[in-house]
């Protein structure tokens, strides 16, 4: 069985978090749920837990919703296109792009921990 996160987790792990308290915005999730069919929850004991293959609808969702300004709409027709499959082989595709910025955003921040590292990890010497 494949680890369910629950939805604070999952808000975290999306980068939703107010700004000012840095509270989770669990909220925009939820709203997400009553617009999509595809993100359906498991709720045990009055808590949400999402599954792999939500979370990766979810960071789809958030992709074309937030970095690609689509409407929910929009997202809703390109998610009843079957995008997934229709797309693989297109080295532009909504797919490629949003592996292209998860792969940016991964080496942004390991320069910044090699770069923390080359700061902070060696003796000075006087």
């Amino acid at each position: 069985m494949s680890k369910l996160i629950t939805i604070s987790e999952l808000s975290k792990k999306l980068k939703l978090i107010n700004s000012k308290n840095k509270k989770p915005l669990n909220h925009v999730l939820r709203y997400w749920e009553s617009e999509f069919k595809l993100i359906k929850p498991k709720i045990i004991n009055k808590r949400r837990y999402y599954t792999n293959k939500q979370i990766e609808y979810i960071k789809l969702i958030k992709y074309l919703l937030k970095d690609q300004g689509m409407t929910i709409k929009g997202v809703k027709n390109v998610l009843n296109s079957n995008v997934n499959e229709l797309d693989e082989g297109n080295i532009d595709s909504l797919k490629a792009n949003l592996f292209k910025k998860r792969i940016k955003d991964k080496s942004n921040l390991l320069l910044k921990k090699i770069e923390n590292l080359k700061n902070y990890g060696k003796k000075k010497l006087y």
